[in-house]
């Protein structure tokens, strides 16, 4: 047999046992909580909007991203924080999205205010801001940005890593005027790519077909959270008028779809009113397997809606197998019986193994707001899920305080870290679990 066949065929066999390994593994009840960030006084927001990466050239070494402009990096695994208040010549002001290359670089994209007066000046959210760490997160630079077309906003951007040559793809919504109700004001989905490691971005364009309203609502087009594929595929997906879309570029960025895809009906919108939150977002997280295993190049876009009633927000999952032109039907990511909760998903797919990881706010377990933690995973391309609880204890959220619009979850060789904001008498703080399968 041909040497070349044989060595391809040990690494196909090497990913499945992969897989296999960790679908017979026994899962622990209790994961050990850890306290990265409680800091609440002294500052003008709480912590909340947490973001995690860990460092795919050395999986000790993990960032996060926490509001309004803290970061704090560990090298021990996630047992130990360290934390930092980051300064750029264009402000930081929040939606902290944390990346890495796979050189080792951290990334932190974040919104603009470069007067330093918040929503009283004409500088703030007018781009989205990229600082660079070369250092494991403990320095940044002042950074560069992307979007910078006055005077419309710019806001809920994501961050992604091409593996095979660290370029940077940026997503995010435009706002023709943040929050205005005018009908000639509109939002739609802008991208940007670095070919440079971040030094530089290029001309933002639009990719999306159809054009939301400004309100930040249900009517809005948000949610763009791209991903890469095998090949270097750029995939994203966004909510829109109670429907997700999908869009896709063959070349890295430089050309898109003419028509967007409508991948599915989301019925309730993105925009939730959950018990004790207020408002709880419920927008698409777009996630490709970029493993040598069984279900590589297949993409996932993971969400929440309320298709069974506002009493019963649930974690969906859809998934393609032909590049994004087609799209599975939904199933249902939590496991619990009908009649509760599950809201604030993400996703993280592991790229070396192409395992899921779904982490989401849970109250499965109670007949009130109390709010819990947990993860589901899938060791078969998303075709079933196994859901455990990660928090220690539950908390009781208040719409008096605002807990952000989004948790987040890294994953990487079988190292996983979520992120999660919790209340405790009147005060946040920012968790992670330790789990390492």
């Amino acid at each position: 047999m041909n040497k070349c066949l044989v060595a391809l065929l040990l690494f196909l066999f090497g990913c499945q046992h992969n897989l296999s390994r960790l679908s017979k593994m026994d899962i622990p009840e209790h994961f050990e909580n850890v306290t990265i960030d409680s800091l609440n006084s002294g500052i003008p927001f709480k912590p909340c909007e947490p973001s995690i990466h860990i460092n795919p050239a050395n999986k000790e070494n993990m960032v996060a991203g926490v509001v309004l402009n803290k970061t704090l990096h560990s090298f021990d695994g996630g047992f130990t924080w360290h934390l930092n208040f980051v300064e750029s010549p264009y402000g930081v002001f929040g939606d902290p999205v944390i990346g890495a290359d796979y050189e080792g670089n951290f990334y932190y994209a974040h919104l603009s205010d470069s007067e330093g007066r918040g929503r009283r000046s004409s500088g703030w959210i007018d781009r989205i801001v990229v600082q660079k760490s070369i250092d494991g997160g403990a320095t940044w630079n002042e950074g560069s940005y992307a979007g910078h077309r006055p005077p419309a906003d710019q806001d809920k951007h994501w961050l992604a890593v091409d593996p095979r040559n660290n370029h940077l793809y940026l997503t995010w919504t435009e706002f023709d005027r943040y929050g205005s109700v005018k009908a000639t004001d509109h939002s739609r989905i802008l991208f940007s790519r670095s070919i440079d490691q971040g030094l530089s971005w290029s001309e933002a364009i639009a990719i999306n077909e159809l054009e939301g309203d400004c309100l930040d609502g249900d009517n809005t087009t948000e949610g763009a959270v791209p991903c890469v594929g095998p090949e270097g595929q750029v995939y994203v997906a966004w909510s829109y008028n109670e429907q997700i879309y999908f869009d896709r570029s063959l070349d890295g960025g430089r050309t898109w779809l003419d028509k967007d895809i409508a991948a599915v009906s989301q019925p309730g919108g993105w925009d939730f009113d959950i018990p004790g939150f207020g408002r709880a977002n419920g927008m698409p997280v777009t996630g490709c397997d970029l493993s040598k295993g069984p279900y590589r190049g297949t993409i996932y876009v993971n969400y929440c809606d309320q298709k069974n009633g506002e009493d019963d927000t649930d974690v969906w999952i859809i998934k393609s197998t032909d590049g994004g032109l087609n799209w599975s039907r939904p199933l249902r990511v939590n496991d619990d019986v009908p009649g509760r909760h599950q809201f604030f998903t993400w996703m993280a797919v592991d790229p070396t193994t192409g395992a899921i990881y779904v982490v989401f706010y849970d109250r499965r377990n109670h007949v009130d707001s109390a709010t819990d933690v947990f993860l589901a995973y899938s060791f078969d391309g998303g075709q079933t899920f196994r859901n455990i609880k990660i928090s220690e204890k539950p908390f009781m959220p208040s719409t008096a305080v605002f807990l952000g619009d989004y948790n987040n979850i890294s994953a990487y060789d079988g190292v996983v870290r979520p992120i999660w904001t919790r209340l405790d008498r009147n005060k946040t703080s920012i968790l992670t679990a330790i789990i390492n399968f």
